[in-house]
């Protein structure tokens, strides 16, 4: 039979003895390759099928508020995979309209357009600034769009509130570079003009580094401490 298999090999693709054996030796190997997407696709089915499940259980008080998911093939939800149940006048019957202070990862879901992952960002964030004092700080946020901040504040009051500031003149480096509007860098040198003129008086003392721009100064301006 291996005999009659070279010849075939021979006849119709031109193989040697030697090329026959090679392509018998890698048979095996190209069977899995060639079968491995369809197994592939069967093991990230059934992980997207219990994924979504588990996902449906912990947010089951959403639905509640007339709010559903897309099915999704796929074993993780895309931030935007959420969609209205309900018309909009319906919904807004149901709802208290709360402050955007009060809103968790969970409540901000209620926006379309808001998922799990963008809802986290959004109340990271704001712990990470240390509270919003205007709205146009939301569009800071990776993956937070203009049309969904709109939306948002159909849901959602704007309270504006800074409830830690940073003590500039007594953190380290390492302290101030944690704010996101400052970098490692403009810590470093914040630290070092501190050092060496004294403590800073207000944030207009931070116009003597000629390196600052004023517009930086002003956006850090609500959060700084003296």
């Amino acid at each position: 039979m291996k005999g009659n298999l070279f010849f075939w090999l021979k006849s119709y693709f031109g193989f040697s003895n030697k090329e026959s054996r090679g392509f018998l030796f890698l048979l095996p190997f190209l069977t899995i390759l060639i079968l491995f997407p369809s197994v592939f696709d069967l093991i990230k089915k059934k992980e997207s099928v219990e994924f979504e499940a588990h996902y449906l259980k912990q947010i089951d008080s959403l639905e509640k508020a007339g709010i559903q998911l897309l099915q999704s093939p796929d074993p993780v939800f895309n931030y935007s995979d959420t969609i209205k149940g309900k018309p909009e006048s319906k919904q807004s019957e149901n709802l208290n309209r709360i402050s955007i202070l009060e809103a968790d990862s969970v409540t901000l879901q209620i926006v379309p357009g808001i998922g799990p992952g963008l809802a986290g960002r959004i109340i990271k964030y704001k712990i990470q600034l240390g509270g919003f004092h205007s709205p146009d700080q939301l569009l800071e946020i990776y993956g937070l769009k203009e049309e969904t901040v709109q939306e948002l504040w159909k849901y959602f009051e704007f309270e504006p509130l800074v409830f830690q500031k940073l003590n500039i003149n007594d953190l380290e480096v390492a302290d101030l570079a944690k704010h996101p509007y400052i970098s490692y860098a403009e810590a470093k040198v914040i630290f070092a003009y501190r050092n060496q003129h004294g403590n800073y008086r207000s944030a207009d003392d931070l116009k003597q580094i000629k390196i600052f721009k004023e517009s930086w100064i002003d956006q850090l301006r609500p959060y700084l401490a003296f």
